[in-house]
């Protein structure tokens, strides 16, 4: 159930191309003694810690600082300030690499069903809190793309295109199969849709209906159309 051309174009390409970098084994050696360190490391104790040169080492550091997980700056290691320039040192992002094909997005479905479980009223199911929950999730990301694009009024082909993104980035694997009509060619849930289809690929629904409310897309609408190995939704003309 969340530009320049250099960059990847999705979460998983992002992944891919951490774990690519990873493949080095001075590189991988360099960046598991600084998440161990637990402080910032200067480069000099990098390069010590796999027995290479401190320029090659620098030149590794800068390629993992490049793909994301490890962040630079310069300070004093320790907390000790010493006189003159304080040294270059990195340290651990927060990235969580984690690579899947095809795309999987367990962690939303459960950020979901936690939302559910927070915010049931005494007048709903647990199932109805799910679908209400993902519809409302659908509808701020839906709002937050308009903030940041103000695309106007929307037509279907537009509309689609701007949604194709975001599908994209979540893992749907979104397919034109006509103008006007997109089919979704993987479940982000599986395979924990097919433990309760009804449940997931209704809260699917739900969070797709919910973001084409708030993007304004004139003449599509989400629905039910479950195929094997795809996701159960799809985008289509409205019905007159």
């Amino acid at each position: 159930m969340a530009t320049d051309q250099t960059q990847p174009s999705s979460a998983g390409d992002a992944a891919i191309e951490s774990v690519s970098v990873l493949n080095e084994e001075s590189r991988r050696q360099m960046f598991a003694f600084i998440r161990r360190a637990r402080r910032p490391v200067t480069r000099d104790e990098a390069a010590a810690s796999v027995g290479i040169s401190r320029k090659l080492a620098a030149f590794h550091l800068d390629k993992l600082v490049d793909a994301g997980l490890l962040r630079a700056r310069y300070g004093a290691p320790g907390g000790v300030r010493k006189v003159g320039r304080q040294p270059k040192v990195y340290e651990p992002t927060d990235a969580d690499i984690r690579v899947s094909i095809p795309d999987r997005r367990h962690e939303l479905l459960a950020d979901l069903f936690l939302q559910a479980i927070v915010t049931e009223g005494e007048d709903e199911t647990a199932a109805e809190a799910a679908v209400r929950t993902a519809r409302q999730r659908g509808r701020e990301l839906g709002q937050t793309q308009r903030e940041q694009t103000r695309p106007g009024r929307l037509g279907a082909e537009r509309g689609l295109t701007a949604c194709e993104r975001m599908l994209d980035q979540h893992g749907f694997e979104p397919f034109r199969e006509e103008p006007t009509g997109l089919r979704l060619r993987n479940c982000p849930f599986h395979p924990l849709a097919a433990k309760a289809p009804d449940l997931v690929c209704g809260m699917n629904h739900a969070f797709l209906t919910g973001y084409l409310e708030t993007m304004e897309i004139t003449g599509v609408q989400a629905v039910l159309a479950p195929r094997p190995g795809e996701c159960c939704v799809q985008i289509e003309p409205e019905q007159a």
